[in-house]
């Protein structure tokens, strides 16, 4: 297994302007992290560039704005898988 630099956690209510930061870790714990959401069915995502982003910003804060574009992408994506199943 590779070394997970940082793992964050988001989530996007109906009714939220934007994402939010559930959690976050790094280093062993990202990688337990990871596993658990695996183990949950959790879609995971791997981009370090975005990860490092937002491990600078607090957990229950909104995603910074710069990376709304990035995070968008990343749901849209999500969601469509999910709609295949």
């Amino acid at each position: 297994m590779r070394n997970i630099k940082a793992a964050i956690s988001l989530k996007y209510p109906e009714n939220a302007d934007a994402p939010f930061i559930t959690s976050k870790s790094s280093g062993a714990i990202a990688e337990r992290m990871i596993e658990i959401a695996k183990e949950n069915d959790i879609p995971v995502v791997e981009n370090d560039i975005l990860a490092n982003v937002l491990s600078l910003h607090e957990i229950g804060t909104c995603i910074p704005e710069s990376t709304w574009e990035a995070v968008a992408s990343i749901f849209a994506v999500i969601g469509e898988s999910e709609r295949e199943r």
